[in-house]
């Protein structure tokens, strides 16, 4: 049996950062993958996600060229030729992870790997042993128990299997993926139809959030079905597919299930271990990143604390500077972590929502700061695009304890507020900067 310093199971954004890092420091480490290398993110998750999204969002481009004087007619979509170009970067990435895997010397066994005992995995038929062993397995899409559920797709489906752009299609779920999902299909030329559990899409997030996608889905065009219950799924004589809903029925090309997702601990046969799980197959880990064993560990979508890329990096980063780098309390701080979701338009938001807050302080010690305005890049035409956004403040000296908005830019402005956030700032460290003209960024510096 061979014996390493480090053993990561899942090659996913989690496990090679853990590996990586363990590997800078000169451990010997294994890391174990069945599938495609960098895990969901890459392969079905983030990376073919924002592909998408950025095709969709050049398609709404489109509607404005004219104002601005182009002569341009809208191009046809060869949705086909998206999908080799984006299938052909994602091999690219594949092989700079694998660079980077063999710089820092990690060896990659391909396969399935399951735990003999809390110190031993077995892969493909041989054991390997180690005193640390991360668990980053990750999650996969659920798929509803009822009839014809069979006829829809998931999210890995859609990147892995969709070569042709729908001529309709409903995704039911309201969440991250059935919202990201919906805004891009419909810019790019679907008739998309959407079932929500609640009464407004992304009802996690803050109201003004919730609201303003919601509102922005229904004005382009995007049929949205709210409280709703699918009975069933039926395939027509002609190779459609029948939703049945308590609300009625409706015929479409293609159903997309985005009702979320479950982590894989079933698949490693972690009964083999001590590790405790939580009630919904998450498993259990302290502030530390710790499970129940010793020496076990587990970051990432496994652990159902906050499924995001970047949270799972950091998270395995700084599990190997503690366990390898000498430094006893390095962890990852899970509060004020910014994200975005790519709708159109796109969201962000960092800290508490407004509901939260009052929970949390009280009503009586915030100060809420609201902007909306339409950017200056819809100005010419009739085309219009509202900028929504919110800052959330406590006591007396106002310290930002949230930030969201919806509308152009949020993405990529979001994360410079969060590190002023994360630093404690103000409502008057806002004001006395100076704001950048004209942006949308600055109407969190200049809201009243």
């Amino acid at each position: 049996m061979e014996k390493f310093d480090f053993i990561a199971i899942g090659g996913g954004s989690a496990g090679i950062a853990a590996a990586n890092r363990a590997g800078s420091f000169g451990k010997k480490v294994l890391l174990i993958e069945g599938n495609e290398i960098g895990g969901t993110c890459v392969n079905v998750g983030c990376v073919p996600k924002k592909i998408m999204w950025s095709a969709a969002s050049m398609a709404q481009d489109f509607n404005l060229a004219a104002d601005y004087g182009f002569n341009v007619q809208k191009p046809q979509l060869e949705f086909a030729k998206l999908v080799a170009n984006r299938s052909a970067y994602i091999d690219r990435l594949h092989g700079s992870y694998f660079r980077n895997l063999d710089k820092n010397h990690v060896q990659v066994i391909k396969g399935y790997a399951k735990f003999v005992d809390n110190r031993t995995v077995e892969v493909n038929g041989s054991q390997y042993e180690s005193d640390h062993i991360l668990i980053a397995v990750g999650g996969t899409p659920d798929i509803p128990d009822i009839s014809g559920a069979e006829y829809g797709i998931e999210s890995n489906q859609f990147f892995n299997e969709l070569n042709e752009l729908p001529t309709s299609v409903a995704i039911i779920g309201n969440g991250y993926v059935g919202t990201e999902l919906a805004g891009t299909l419909n810019a790019l030329g679907s008739k998309v139809h959407m079932y929500a559990k609640y009464d407004a899409l992304l009802p996690k997030f803050d109201e003004l959030i919730s609201t303003n996608v919601t509102e922005s889905y229904v004005k382009k065009g995007i049929d949205i079905s709210f409280k709703s219950e699918i009975a069933e799924i039926k395939k027509t004589s002609d190779g459609k597919l029948e939703v049945v809903a308590n609300d009625g029925t409706i015929i479409v090309d293609r159903v997309i299930w985005a009702v979320g997702r479950h982590p894989v601990t079933d698949k490693i046969n972690i009964s083999a271990t001590d590790v405790v799980l939580n009630d919904d197959g998450t498993i259990m880990v302290d502030d530390y990143q710790n499970t129940s064993v010793a020496g076990v560990y587990a970051t990432g979508d496994v652990i159902g604390k906050m499924d995001l890329t970047p949270v799972a990096i950091a998270a395995s980063r700084r599990l190997m500077e503690r366990v390898f780098n000498n430094k006893p309390t390095e962890h990852l701080d899970y509060q004020l972590v910014p994200s975005v979701v790519f709708s159109h338009p796109v969201a962000g938001t960092i800290g508490l929502t407004e509901a939260e807050a009052i929970l949390e302080y009280g009503e009586d010690n915030l100060k809420i700061y609201r902007s909306t305005f339409t950017p200056m890049r819809y100005s010419l035409g009739d085309v219009k695009e509202t900028e929504n956004l919110k800052l959330i403040t406590f006591g007396e000296n106002e310290r930002i304890i949230g930030l969201h908005g919806v509308g152009e830019g949020m993405d990529e402005m979001l994360q410079g507020f969060a590190v002023a956030i994360k630093m404690g700032a103000t409502k008057k460290d806002f004001d006395d900067t100076v704001a950048i003209h004209p942006t949308s960024a600055e109407e969190f510096v200049t809201m009243t």
